[in-house]
């Protein structure tokens, strides 16, 4: 090879990576339809890469409002299977991955092969879920288990809450500060 052609290769990778971030940034769900995985309607998907999908995207199916944090991985194959490559140099171990819809995954969470997450599911921030959850359940931790169902949650963070989605950035932040005074303050 030459230096040239070496040198057109990798302004083409450049390039490649280039485009597919700007496409992952501006249209998440049409990016991640491209690849192959099946999302319905009314995502969210926050933070995507390149990796979030894994190396059989085809395999991943999402639901209706379904909302992805950043860090998010669906694993879909098991990678242990390594260690038996020499005898059997084919081995691919590979299961789909199913999200029900209404279900809020949190940040850096972690989805294995096979797993199914019912309808009206949250997942904890940096879960790693390795066994299906049903519907209507709070998972969290690692590996994920069970800690309430939604209502519970709900129960617990209703009164806590604040009706402020639609409102702009600077009320919010007043709304906040005024709100927090007490543990904000430097005394």
């Amino acid at each position: 090879m030459t230096a040239g052609y070496d040198a057109r290769r990798l302004l083409i990778r450049a390039w490649d990576k280039l485009t597919t971030a700007w496409r992952i940034k501006s249209d998440p769900v049409g990016y991640a339809r491209s690849i192959g995985v099946k999302v319905g309607n009314g995502c969210r998907l926050l933070g995507l890469d390149r990796g979030t999908f894994g190396t059989e995207p085809y395999l991943v199916r999402l639901g209706d409002h379904v909302s992805l944090t950043n860090g998010v991985r669906f694993v879909t194959h098991d990678g242990g299977v390594w260690v038996f490559r020499e005898k059997h140099p084919e081995i691919d171990v590979v299961s789909p991955i199913v999200v029900g819809s209404n279900v809020y995954i949190g940040y850096y969470s972690m989805i294995l092969p096979g797993v199914t997450i019912g309808d009206n599911c949250v997942i904890g921030a940096g879960s790693v879920v390795t066994r299906d959850v049903q519907s209507g359940t709070v998972v969290a931790g690692i590996p994920a288990k069970p800690i309430r169902t939604v209502e519970e949650y709900w129960d617990r963070v209703k009164d806590k809450g604040f009706q402020i989605r639609s409102k702009p950035l600077a009320e919010r932040r007043r709304i906040f500060e005024d709100h927090f005074a007490k543990e904000l303050s430097d005394s």
